[in-house]
């Protein structure tokens, strides 16, 4: 809704600019990366090549990684897409609806009281107080390791296009401002050192459209028509230039920019050979993201002598080109290729005050993912200053204990007949991309008839994880010897972490294992069933 309040000439402008952005971008020609761009090897740049690949083994045994996704946008201390948010003054258009919004954002307002107008104090300085003067790689990576990571990703850069490492693509990096430290550089030393498996995520394709509210201005106000810093032509590099009307959506339509992100990723890739590489969209750009990704594979067979270890994340269906990726969701039910949860601790930057999830709820999160082919991906929120604040600490220290314990039915297993038994596997206790638990406030608690299930690649030993701690005896109905699910006799039962022997009993109907007097964990326990040969 117009507010009368607003000058003619304002709300003219506004309604032209909303006009334009609801245009359709015209067509580009495709961009196409030439084939030197792009190294050597069994990959080319089409779906029926890429279908070739094949799921490293370190990847699907692995099951757990913690990401940092950390940066500048982490000093206002007011959480995630800071430096989108600040530039969102009075009368800006709303990125969903297309609809103007009379009132600022609450961050463009933080902004205005604490640093100044951005057409004054813009996002570039923001870059230069990001110090991170108590960040230490390596006992933060330490303390991954002994948590139960088996692999760790450093953020590359995110739609800030500030970028983490030592570019000669341009200055704003954290080596030339700010830190003064080639962060995924020193990230990556820090996995090696622990043993772990190393990622980058890139969130460069989505910068060029998610930026440009920097090119705008107040319409009314103090400084009504002002530019914001984003309109001036030297910080380009950082800001990118203003888009065409209609290309507003999270994957711009400008070739240029295609071709552009392509280069920055080679870059990226080829000066660090990460494990893994991330982004956060679906395949980018067409034939341009399919040359990334042919030249991202072909470059991991030449550096690891003919084999094959890397994985991309994106969030796109995989059909077995890499590895599907659903943020802060699940699956409903095991996936026929392995795939990843990325979500976050908490927020996504540090914000004050924010509240993070239980360390029970994680090890659910977990157990649930991996009885359906997953991995999970879980950002470990940093202060700006680098270290974790110290319900942070306790929470990771709580994983880590229960990992200890719990690990033989997470790591190196696989997926059994079915993810799971219970009430919180039924659809109508479900929402779409979540599941029971996985919430703050979960649609229907967890009981303890609800179970989820992994087994050895040999198959001969089933996990069966109770994902409450039981208060009675528990029946597995999936293992009652008139199951079809439980066609082999079982030889032992155990519980993972006690300190007695179980007691059990196959039923026709059920698998009763009496309740134990004492318990490893109140967040969830398993059982560890053996089979007959």
């Amino acid at each position: 809704m117009f507010s009368p309040h607003l000058p003619c000439l304002a709300l003219c402008s506004m309604a032209l600019t909303l006009s334009l952005s609801a245009a359709p971008a015209k067509p580009s020609e495709p961009a196409l990366i030439p084939s030197d761009k792009i190294t050597a090897g069994p990959f080319k740049p089409d779906d029926k090549s890429l279908r070739q690949y094949v799921f490293p083994d370190w990847f699907r045994d692995a099951k757990f990684g913690i990401w940092s996704h950390w940066g500048p946008q982490a000093v206002p201390r007011q959480g995630d897409w800071y430096a989108r948010r600040m530039y969102l003054g009075p009368g800006h258009i709303d990125r969903k609806t297309g609809k103007i919004v009379e009132a600022a954002d609450p961050f463009y307002k933080f902004h205005v009281k604490n640093y100044g107008h951005p057409s004054k104090f813009g996002y570039k300085d923001i870059l230069p107080l990001w110090k991170a003067e108590r960040w230490d790689p390596d006992a933060l990576m330490a303390l991954y390791k002994k948590t139960g990571a088996k692999y760790f990703v450093s953020m590359g850069s995110h739609h800030d296009n500030f970028y983490l490492w030592d570019s000669k693509i341009h200055p704003w990096n954290s080596v030339k401002m700010g830190p003064k430290k080639d962060v995924v550089g020193l990230w990556q030393k820090a996995a090696k050192k622990e043993g772990l498996r190393f990622g980058i995520s890139e969130h460069l394709a989505a910068s060029y459209t998610w930026y440009q509210p920097n090119q705008g201005s107040d319409p009314t106000g103090e400084f009504a028509g002002v530019p914001y810093d984003g309109a001036d032509p030297k910080y380009a590099d950082l800001y990118h230039t203003k888009a065409k009307p209609g290309d507003d959506k999270w994957l711009t339509t400008n070739t240029e920019w295609h071709q552009r992100w392509f280069d920055v990723v080679k870059e990226l890739v080829e000066t660090y050979q990460p494990d893994l590489l991330y982004s956060d969209s679906k395949l980018p750009f067409g034939n341009v993201g399919q040359s990334m990704l042919a030249n991202f594979y072909n470059q991991n067979i030449a550096q690891n002598g003919g084999q094959l270890s890397a994985v991309y994340n994106c969030k796109e269906e995989s059909e077995g080109r890499w590895v599907y990726d659903i943020e802060r969701g699940v699956t409903n039910g095991i996936n026929e290729y392995p795939w990843q949860t990325d979500t976050s601790i908490g927020d996504w930057y540090y914000r004050t005050g924010q509240k993070y999830m239980s360390s029970g709820q994680i090890v659910r999160m977990l157990t649930d993912i991996v009885s359906k082919n997953g991995n999970l991906l879980i950002n470990v929120v940093q202060t700006p200053e680098g270290d974790l604040e110290p319900d942070v600490l306790t929470i990771l220290d709580e994983i880590g204990a229960w990992i200890t314990i719990h690990g033989e039915g997470i790591y190196a297993t696989r997926p059994w007949k079915v993810y799971g038994e219970g009430p919180s596997t039924k659809t109508e206790h479900q929402e779409k991309g979540k599941f029971d638990g996985l919430k703050d406030v979960p649609k229907r608690p967890f009981t303890q008839a609800d179970f989820r299930f992994t087994t050895s690649k040999d198959g001969n030993t089933l996990y069966a994880f109770c994902m409450v701690a039981p208060t009675e005896n528990l029946r597995i109905e999936s293992l009652g010897k008139d199951s079809k699910l439980s066609q082999r006799s079982i030889a032992s039962v155990e519980l993972l972490g006690g300190d007695q022997p179980a007691k059990w009993e196959q039923k026709a109907d059920a698998l009763v294992i009496t309740k134990p007097s004492r318990l490893p964990s109140t967040s969830a326990i398993a059982y560890k069933i053996t089979f007959q040969p």
